[in-house]
């Protein structure tokens, strides 16, 4: 694939993210992804925001984000699934191999109807209509084909430096705050392999509701490792809540000053959370994409159960123990939860269901 072609699209792509037109009727061309959707929803996700929806929701960022304006890729084309034996391979697409096990053959099942960037983001876009409280994100149909693999390193790692990682993100269009918006999925999210002794480790205490815990968690002072274990893991840091890990990545931007203030302001608002993730992960499944040459199908996506949610500190812990990071907002004071400390369950895995 020739990269000034990859780039002219990323760059269409960008100022025209919600240029799609919306329709209250299902537009007849997306009327062939009813049975698709009502399948992926019922046998792949089991109607439930478990590990095959975080992992359906992960893979839209690992694909997405193959793309530079230095290096080149398609973007959220669907080149890891046809390029999954170079792909695979990228240090921090490591445990991708079990997501696309899970998601590969409801893929082939379709893959004469969806191309795999088309599959890929409506996968994701469908794995949160079953987290009660996250928003409903839109999808455009018509990618092509992938044409060529990701390049290496353009998947920042849980170690990498805010700078970087704000750069990588930067570079694609996208700000910092856009960026802290996108980590709302990580409170629906795990680690198979930062601590692989724990597979599905969360990042948050209710990881299968698409809440605020995750912002009022990593600014908590860290006390200890998932398990009581003395020793983290490379890109790991010491976690408030026992069975919960904490990215580095997570811990340093909730603190850096380019990004506290976001963080915090998601910390204790919920809607807000909600209504930046939906835009900035709908911008990300259109990177490298020429948008006047989709459909807009959203309204084949199901609109997520609401959550009445009540920001709070976990049993146990309160305002001393947030270690304030925005300079132009006090964290408020906030409830907290009853009951002794939480002791945090890993996330059931999906291929380990027949072994149950």
């Amino acid at each position: 694939m020739l990269f000034h072609k990859a780039f002219s699209t990323l760059i269409l792509a960008l100022p025209l993210v919600l240029g799609l037109p919306s329709k209250r009727a299902l537009n007849p061309k997306c009327d062939f992804l009813v049975p698709i959707a009502k399948d992926l929803l019922d046998n792949l996700f089991e109607n439930e925001c478990g590990d095959a929806a975080h992992g359906a929701l992960r893979l839209i960022f690992h694909d997405a984000i193959g793309i530079s304006p230095t290096a080149g890729g398609g973007g959220a084309d669907g080149s890891i699934f046809t390029f999954n034996q170079t792909e695979l391979a990228f240090p921090a697409n490591d445990g991708l191999d079990d997501v696309l096990d899970t998601v590969g053959p409801f893929f082939q099942k379709y893959s004469h109807v969806l191309s795999p960037g088309d599959f890929i983001q409506l996968a994701g876009a469908l794995s949160l209509a079953n987290c009660p409280g996250a928003p409903r994100v839109k999808f455009a149909l018509g990618r092509p084909q992938p044409k060529a693999a990701s390049p290496p390193n353009l998947v920042p790692e849980p170690f990498d430096s805010v700078d970087s990682i704000l750069s990588r993100f930067g570079s694609v269009g996208f700000s910092p705050e856009e960026v802290i918006a996108l980590l709302s999925s990580h409170s629906v999210a795990g680690a198979d392999t930062v601590d692989p002794s724990i597979p599905g480790t969360p990042f948050d205490s209710t990881p299968s509701v698409f809440d605020t815990n995750i912002f009022i968690d990593v600014l908590l002072k860290g006390t200890l490792f998932p398990g009581n274990t003395t020793t983290g893991n490379q890109g790991e840091v010491m976690s408030a809540i026992n069975g919960t890990l904490r990215l580095q990545s997570d811990n340093e931007l909730a603190r850096d000053p380019r990004t506290a203030c976001t963080w915090q302001s998601f910390a204790t608002n919920q809607p807000l959370m909600a209504s930046k993730f939906g835009p900035a992960v709908f911008k990300l499944s259109l990177l490298g994409q020429n948008v006047n040459r989709l459909t807009d199908c959203s309204d084949i996506i199901p609109e997520p159960k609401t959550l009445k949610d009540v920001p709070s500190f976990p049993p146990g812990t309160s305002l001393r123990d947030i270690q304030q990071s925005c300079a132009t907002t006090r964290f408020p004071n906030l409830p907290t939860q009853p009951g002794p400390p939480l002791n945090v369950p890993p996330i059931p895995q999906a291929d380990s269901d027949d072994d149950s």
